[in-house]
């Protein structure tokens, strides 16, 4: 995510496109306010790392908590990282699909496996 934030921020700056009314003042004048298409892409890339790493936070964390072997672990941790990386290169490039959307989903799964098993430990103490 950090990563994204900052290559949006470079954008901005390079393509001079920036948000901000008081940030264009500063970087040239209110002709600078305005969208890119490389910034906006990199931005919408970055609000997808928002919605889809938050929830694996959580998940993540919970699921460490529930006991799984390290293996099974380090994997879904592994897979989900790779996936977000593959996603965030195909977002960025514009990558021809469907890389895109199997990246999305392959951390999808990973993270609907860590819920089962959540829910599977919940369900044994009831």
């Amino acid at each position: 995510m950090y990563v994204i934030a900052i290559i949006v921020g470079q954008l901005r700056l390079r393509r001079k496109a920036f948000a901000n009314p008081e940030d264009a003042l500063r970087h040239g004048g209110l002709q600078f306010h305005r969208q890119d298409p490389d910034v906006e892409r990199a931005r919408r890339a970055h609000t997808n790392d928002l919605e889809t790493i938050l929830p694996f936070l959580f998940i993540g964390a919970v699921y460490a908590l529930s006991g799984p072997s390290l293996f099974a672990a380090r994997l879904h941790f592994l897979v989900f990282f790779l996936a977000r990386v593959v996603h965030s290169v195909a977002y960025l490039y514009a990558l021809k699909a469907p890389t895109r959307s199997v990246a999305y989903s392959i951390g999808l799964i990973s993270c609907i496996l860590m819920s089962v098993r959540i829910l599977t430990v919940v369900a044994s103490y009831a």
